[in-house]
């Protein structure tokens, strides 16, 4: 399909009907967490918008941001490439390989100058340009090659962004992340382990569409998906403020779904949309499958101790004013649900006590 046509042509081209296409724009709209009202500023956008070329860049890095690539769901990662951006390289999913496959880099870095979106997953090695080579290419000469004409810079999983478990101690690699590395572009940092495949294609849609990058936090992150803490979204918080907790995986808390606080949940510390969008087309996430949060969209997570200790037990690597607070936090609601429960007894008893007393009067 040619680069020239915009999104709009290219869609109805491909036979989508303008319903469709506003659905399609709907649909964009709750991707990027915006209100329904949107569609139609959307929709008037992308008529108009040219489909981007992408170059995706993988180094130190396990897969797992492109396999959560190709499982979303809005849009499918085929409708992504054959319908809103053009993806000129990517070492998964391209059909070409070895020089054929460099060409097809270089040729849209040429033809694309100054527009094109790069995306990174995978952190960085800075030791020994040998631990991670491409075509012969360090991974540090090809993104600083690639970022030069880049429009915009995507930093896709955990490792890209902070990076990830290459960067755990004792860092033998000398592993950083995108930011560490690139000063001069705008970047998104898109963390998770993997990132949740909405939100990847999300932003790629925020950018496409509007033409700027999206709000950021204070780490790099869209606010729209990393605004809010897991465990201040999460469904199992009233257990929580109730000081109700799971003691082990398999007790009657676990089975009645309380709180994972004191398995280890990372949750109060953790900033990802997992709770709301979830995962496998909203199906699910960890917490809800009854695992504890990890952390894993946070820097240093890897590094942060044990992931089934509770952050009121200070460990390494954990920003201390967080520990006490989420501490304190946890702390109080055990005493709220130690108090609730001390009254709830002590009604009952009062309530006893009343009621043998009228049966004694009666007789």
């Amino acid at each position: 399909m040619s680069k020239d046509l915009t999104i709009g042509e290219a869609l109805r081209q491909r036979g989508v009907s303008r319903r469709g296409f506003l659905k399609f724009c709907a649909a964009t709209a709750s991707m990027m967490a915006l209100p329904p009202g949107m569609a139609p500023v959307i929709a008037a956008a992308l008529e108009k918008a040219r489909r981007p070329s992408v170059i995706w860049l993988s180094f130190q890095e396990c897969t797992g941001c492109t396999e959560s690539l190709t499982r979303s769901h809005s849009p499918t990662v085929e409708g992504l490439i054959f319908d809103t951006i053009s993806l000129d390289y990517h070492h998964t999913l391209q059909a070409a390989a070895g020089d054929a496959a460099e060409a097809a880099r270089v040729a849209a870095m040429e033809e694309n100058y100054g527009n094109y979106i790069l995306v990174v997953d995978g952190s960085i090695p800075t030791g020994n340009p040998g631990f991670s080579t491409i075509a012969g290419i360090s991974n540090l000469d090809m993104l600083r090659e690639t970022a030069a004409g880049a429009a915009a810079i995507v930093s896709v999983g955990t490792c890209a962004a902070y990076g990830g478990i290459p960067h755990a101690n004792p860092n033998p690699t000398g592993a950083a992340s995108v930011s560490d590395l690139v000063s001069d572009k705008p970047i998104i940092n898109v963390p998770g382990c993997p990132p949740i495949p909405v939100v990847i294609t999300g932003v790629l849609a925020h950018y496409l569409t509007f033409g700027t990058i999206p709000e950021l936090d204070d780490l790099g992150r869209p606010r729209a998906h990393y605004g809010q803490s897991i465990h201040d979204r999460c469904y199992r918080r009233p257990f929580y403020d109730k000081g109700l907790f799971a003691e082990t995986f398999d007790d009657e808390g676990a089975k009645k779904g309380w709180c994972l606080y004191k398995l280890g949940c990372k949750g109060p510390t953790t900033y990802n949309a997992c709770a709301t969008t979830k995962w496998n087309e909203g199906t699910s996430f960890p917490i809800e499958s009854g695992h504890p949060c990890l952390g894993c969209s946070e820097p240093d997570f890897w590094d942060g101790g044990g992931f089934y200790k509770a952050l009121s037990t200070p460990t390494a690597d954990i920003t201390r004013t967080a520990v006490y607070a989420v501490g304190a936090g946890a702390a109080a609601g055990i005493a709220l649900g130690a108090m609730n429960r001390t009254k709830q007894k002590r009604m009952a008893k009062e309530h006893e006590k009343v009621t043998i007393d009228d049966l004694e009067k009666g007789d």
